[in-house]
């Protein structure tokens, strides 16, 4: 099963691309971040045609998540548990996709940017990240295959960004952010690029200012982390950097796995 997540940065502007990817790249499941739109407007006839069925969480004109797979889902659950009704942010799903030897609980994540530091919107990053660690906790209970897939808003490490003094003042790069993403890791849960890539400056965003496509400043910030179920059976991993130099990119790539369930 390949599995792979992608912040799309609007899926109106990036449909052509998506579909694109899709037909290349055969995942059989796609989780994507910041589609941008409500549920009733999301463009799931063009998926559908690819063999598709598609959970979506939108909302309008920002965040957004959805899931595609080419089996059918069973158990989709939409929002993170443990906020109260004052968030309105679409930020997660989750579902369970059938494989040939088993099933995979799969969840699309887009995680709160939180920037400037010092606001509202930092203390609410980490309040959600708080509420993912619990969550992904409850997850592992279960003891199926999980992949937590999506954009994590979380530089992990100095390598994983071209300059780390570039976001020395970024709520990407605090250290409050990168020890919530770390203590969810240290429950058990395994990077699937990470398992796979020894190497250092393997990059999933580069932003549309100062050229930084061209120059490879990138960060390394979308993640999938598989419970050791799912680790157990990961094969190999990737990330389709060409995607960037397309056509009205996203400014993040696709990353994917595949597990042999």
């Amino acid at each position: 099963m390949k599995i792979a997540t992608w912040n799309v940065n609007s899926i109106k502007a990036r449909l052509d691309a998506a579909v694109a990817w899709l037909k290349e790249a055969q995942p059989d499941v796609l989780c994507m971040q910041e589609i941008k739109t409500t549920d009733e407007s999301f463009p799931a006839e063009a998926f559908e045609a690819l063999g598709y069925n598609c959970a979506v969480h939108g909302q309008k004109s920002y965040n957004g998540v959805a899931i595609l797979s080419k089996r059918p889902m069973e158990d989709v659950t939409p929002r993170l548990p443990g906020g109260d009704d004052s968030d309105d942010h679409a930020r997660y799903i989750e579902a369970v996709v059938p494989g040939k030897k088993g099933v995979v609980r799969v969840a699309s994540i887009y995680a709160p940017n939180g920037n400037p530091i010092g606001t509202e919107k930092f203390t609410y990053k980490l309040s959600w990240l708080d509420r993912f660690d619990v969550h992904a906790q409850e997850l592992l209970r279960e003891e199926e295959p999980t992949a937590l897939m999506g954009d994590y808003n979380v530089i992990p490490m100095p390598y994983d960004c071209w300059d780390p003094k570039v976001w020395t003042n970024d709520a990407l790069y605090q250290p409050e952010s990168r020890a919530a993403l770390r203590r969810v890791e240290n429950l058990g849960y395994t990077d699937a690029i990470k398992a796979c890539h020894a190497e250092k400056g393997l990059y999933t965003f580069w932003d549309y200012q100062d050229g930084a496509w061209r120059k490879n400043h990138g960060i390394h910030i979308d993640h999938i982390l598989l419970s050791p179920q799912a680790a157990d059976h990961l094969k190999t991993s990737g990330i389709d950097k060409e995607v960037r130099a397309g056509e009205r990119p996203s400014d993040h790539v696709p990353v994917w796995c595949e597990l042999d369930i």
